[in-house]
């Protein structure tokens, strides 16, 4: 009866229009947090709205769904999170080995959460720890590996640098424009690291304005904000590097694709204005300095 309800909906429901999410949400059936992890992993296609500013999804995704799946069962657990006790259950591991595990590096949470006391508490996708399980049954029991002993020992936790990793890669792979996927690789660098890779104030200035969020914000408290601002920003120096490299990149790309905006000249300058000096050589030298220090020293994660 149920799926003869939603059926009757998506007849009822004008064809060829995108659906705005919360209307997409709705004919789905998905909690928003399950949709919003669908779309960031690629299960649900969206396409941009005219202005730039919303999500979409068009009908024929909908019913593609729908018919693959009429419970969407399938996507929901593509989609389940889970933290440290029930993840450590899933592999059939202790919670101990189960943070070994993830502050070593071998397994990468998906989003996170602060709690009431602000502690951050990972979440992973149950599917991928299954996976890892299955895959790695020698990394489940038994003596940690050199390189895992290694990491700990250092006192290295790796999770919100793999986490930060992750995010830009799934977040550049929703635009094929270089500004804004440069603008998203920007967004884990503090103001200063920012200048010094990008010089141009108005190349950063347009930067800013196409960075998206890297976290929803829904009136945290400045205590609850400062905590995800540290999470955001990149704090390693060999993280830092690698996303500094990965910028100046994203840039000589972007700048072949079109110039960054600038304000229009209301007046041209007078025929015995002295001639403008020749543009610093810094950020160019940066660039590549950058790149042969990142095909010299490619990061691992």
């Amino acid at each position: 009866m149920a799926v003869q309800a939603a059926h009757r909906t998506a007849e009822a429901a004008p064809t060829g229009k995108p659906l705005a999410a919360s209307r997409a949400i709705q004919e789905l059936g998905l909690k928003r947090s399950e949709f919003d992890l669908a779309v960031l992993l690629g299960h649900i296609r969206t396409s941009v709205d005219s202005d730039g500013g919303h999500r979409r999804v068009a009908r024929e995704e909908v019913d593609r769904l729908r018919a693959a799946d009429p419970r969407l069962e399938t996507l929901r657990e593509r989609v389940r999170t889970v933290g440290t006790t029930e993840g450590s259950q899933l592999m059939g591991i202790s919670p101990v080995r189960f943070g070994k595990l993830a502050r070593a590096g071998y397994i990468t949470p998906v989003k996170f959460y602060l709690n009431r006391y602000r502690a951050v508490v990972w979440l992973y996708l149950a599917e991928e720890l299954t996976e890892f399980a299955d895959g790695h049954p020698a990394l489940l029991t038994g003596r940690s590996p050199q390189k895992m002993r290694a990491v700990l020992d250092a006192r290295e936790d790796r999770r919100a640098r793999n986490w930060r990793s992750r995010r830009l890669s799934l977040l550049t792979r929703q635009t094929e424009d270089p500004w804004e996927q440069a603008a998203i690789m920007s967004s884990v660098l503090d103001p200063v690291q920012l200048a010094e890779v990008v010089d141009d104030p108005y190349e950063r200035a347009y930067l800013t304005k196409l960075r998206p969020g890297l976290v929803e914000r829904h009136g945290e408290s400045p205590a609850a904000r400062e905590a995800m601002d540290r999470l955001v920003l990149a704090d390693d120096p060999d993280e830092i590097l690698w996303q500094r490299v990965s910028l100046a990149l994203c840039l000589d790309e972007a700048r072949e694709h079109r110039p960054a905006p600038r304000p229009e000249t209301r007046r041209p300058l007078p025929a015995t204005a002295p001639a403008c000096a020749p543009a610093p050589e810094t950020s160019r030298g940066l660039r590549a300095w950058l790149r042969r220090r990142g095909r010299e020293e490619p990061r691992g994660l």
